[in-house]
């Protein structure tokens, strides 16, 4: 079944749709949830679509036309209502950042799928294999932040969420029927815990892009300038920073210090039209490099021995379960986690039942391997 056999979406673009949508959300069992940003486009993405589908109907939400999306909150915070998401952390990351919902009672379709051991747990390839449908996967750059969305835009949005609820019913069974039920539950229930980052910009990320560290002190301080630069300018032209310059042409320019436009033009990266646009703020920034101060590079956060050995026997472990159970292995356990137990290195059972929380099924089958490999 593909859009051209559905009934339309139903786009909710006032603030009298939305309430109706909500009261008419708040009656379901279960809804799916997908949302749609313009990270691709935007300075400071936002949350452009927010999708939901229920067993007879698709809704497409603008957030862009409707000032306020309180009254959907508590669809999101109620407990009695499951949301099925698929690859859920993403879209729930937006979903508090824009507009401060609290999560309870998720389902993650592409969790379930990966906790059964299969390998294609992609949306396109989950919805070909299970409904023989097919996703235009043209549409996956798409500027879900201009205005008006195509029809085609509008069906691409809707097929996220249309076919999850009867994915999310034949996947529960297949997890219950494997004993595998629990094991997914915890992990869609830590997902739901995640918090985004202040959007908050650090003058000091250029430290972060690749092979920066290995830049002379001079070729660093320019690095620093050009940096500054490109911030300027995106949050001027509300762009990615990536889309005014990239990081590997700002660690080029550090490196090459050209004086002229031409030699400006030959390095890796620098288009005409960049060269016509910044050209000239990009000498003026490597001239402010050149004469003012060498940024201090930060010390390097080294981990203990033994912590490393911690780690590398726990995630050796780890591969082996992996491996015997067929599942890949931040199924056994997420890779964060694995490091904080390398870390604080708990000596009993009560101690690493509080670390592992809320993943109590791997606590149970996993407790006792771990405090030998721990402390044997």
């Amino acid at each position: 079944m593909g859009p051209a056999s559905l009934p339309p979406p139903v786009l909710i673009k006032d603030q009298p749709e939305l309430e109706r949508l909500a009261t008419s959300l708040s009656g379901q069992r279960r809804v799916a949830v997908d949302t749609e940003s313009n990270s691709l486009y935007a300075y400071r993405e936002r949350v452009c679509l927010v999708q939901f589908s229920t067993r007879s109907a698709d809704y497409l939400v603008d957030p862009l036309a409707i000032s306020d999306l309180g009254s959907l909150a508590p669809i999101f915070s109620n407990p009695k209502i499951e949301k099925v998401f698929h690859a859920a952390e993403y879209d729930i990351l937006c979903l508090k950042r824009d507009f401060g919902f609290k999560m309870n009672n998720l389902f993650d379709t592409r969790i379930a799928s990966r906790t059964l051991g299969r390998k294609r747990s992609g949306l396109g390839d989950v919805l070909e294999e299970e409904f023989d449908v097919e996703i235009n996967k043209r549409f996956q750059r798409a500027n879900w932040g201009k205005r008006p969305l195509s029809a085609e835009l509008l069906d691409y949005a809707r097929l996220d969420t249309h076919f999850l609820l009867a994915l999310r019913d034949r996947l529960a069974k297949a997890l219950r029927a494997a004993g595998r039920w629990e094991e997914a539950q915890e992990a869609c229930e830590a997902a739901k815990l995640i918090e985004p980052e202040p959007a908050e910009f650090d003058p000091m990320g250029f430290w972060r892009i690749a092979h920066s560290r290995q830049l002379k002190p001079d070729q660093a301080a320019i690095l620093r300038q050009l940096y500054l630069l490109r911030e300027k300018y995106a949050r001027k032209l509300d762009r990615p920073p990536f889309k005014v310059l990239g990081d590997r042409t700002l660690l080029a320019i550090a490196q090459e210090t050209p004086e002229s436009l031409e030699s400006l033009s030959k390095l890796p990266g620098m288009t005409s039209g960049q060269v016509h646009r910044y050209g000239k703020d990009v000498l003026d920034a490597i001239a402010r490099g050149r004469s003012g101060p060498r940024p201090k590079r930060p010390s390097s956060t080294r981990v203990e021995e033994v912590v490393m050995v911690r780690y590398q026997t726990l995630r050796e472990w780890r591969m082996r379960v992996a491996r015997t159970r067929q599942v890949e292995s931040d199924i056994v356990l997420p890779r964060d986690l694995v490091w904080d137990i390398a870390h604080r290195a708990p000596r009993d059972r009560k101690a690493l039942q509080e670390l592992m929380q809320p993943y109590g099924w791997r606590f149970r089958m996993y407790a006792d391997d771990i405090l030998r490999l721990l402390w044997a």
